[in-house]
């Protein structure tokens, strides 16, 4: 085993494509850090949940969960709108007010049965398939699309693996050496780890350099109680250029990702062993 660096931060999000919260200790489960995207919100008129890749305005909003959640529950959370009023997940107004800021029909709902068939299928906008991705991803005409064969197949069809609101995998990682790379590679951007929502930021090695992370597929990752393996590099997408808190839009970072990180920043991975997991400890590749 190689130690690779330590664990700085901790990042979970209660409502999928909302601001999330920091934490210095976590449960890592089956399903990643509890409670991570346990709620999501459902595009009434397109009949689909959706995130910020199509309602850009939910990272201006931010949710923290009331109480700590427990595998199997997931509690309420308390949702900050841009204006700064607070409103719980399950307040009666809610479904209005989210409907109100993002100018379509939304629902908010927490994660549903892995069975919810029809309540997770996939119902784009545009027949074009090519097009709807380029939309998603955020990439120009001259750019290339992301190799969409290491997807789980499912997410084709569903807009998440069943029973989850992951994009693909319930756990995520950057290193301080990827944010590093692409700081030096466009200087007048602001590559602040908020704009890639990873649930554990590393704080690498001297040893890991550039975007290390990206060729670890299929290894494992040692992480206080827990192990973790690598699924696939993260391609990114326009959720990256979105403004929110003090990070203003900026499409260079997007640019700078696809033109010199071959499209990708961070890890998708699975958990092999659960465990708990806090900022500052030591991490360890295989």
């Amino acid at each position: 085993m190689e130690e690779i660096g330590r664990v700085r931060e901790i990042w979970r999000y209660p409502v999928k494509s909302m601001a999330g919260e920091s934490l210095q200790h976590s449960l890592l489960t089956n399903l990643g850090i509890a409670g991570d995207r346990g709620w999501a919100l459902r595009d009434d008129d397109a009949g689909e949940i959706r995130g910020a890749k199509k309602m850009p305005d939910l990272m201006k909003c931010r949710a923290a969960y009331i109480e700590e959640p427990a595998p199997g529950r997931i509690p309420d959370a308390d949702i900050t709108l841009p204006d700064g009023e607070h409103i719980r997940a399950t307040d009666s107004s809610v479904n209005r007010k989210l409907s109100e800021l993002l100018r379509r029909r939304v629902t908010i709902w927490p994660i549903q049965p892995p069975d919810s068939h029809d309540f997770y299928r996939r119902r784009p906008d545009n027949p074009d398939f090519t097009a709807e991705l380029r939309e998603i991803f955020g990439r120009t005409d001259d750019e290339p699309l992301p190799e969409l064969r290491t997807f789980p197949r499912e997410i084709f069809k569903f807009t998440s693996p069943l029973g989850t609101y992951f994009d693909a995998f319930p756990l995520h990682l950057i290193t301080t050496a990827s944010l590093d790379e692409l700081r030096r590679l466009n200087p007048a951007a602001r590559f602040d780890v908020r704009r890639f929502r990873p649930n554990i930021l590393l704080d690498s090695s001297d040893t890991v350099r550039g975007f290390a992370e990206t060729g670890w597929s299929a290894r494992t990752l040692t992480i206080g109680e827990a192990q973790i393996k690598f699924e696939m590099p993260c391609p990114r997408c326009v959720m990256t250029t979105l403004p929110q808190d003090d990070l203003p839009k900026d499409p260079s970072v997007l640019r700078t990702i696809v033109r010199d990180a071959a499209q990708n920043v961070g890890m998708y991975a699975s958990v092999v062993s659960p465990g708990k997991i806090a900022v500052g400890d030591r991490v360890a590749l295989d």
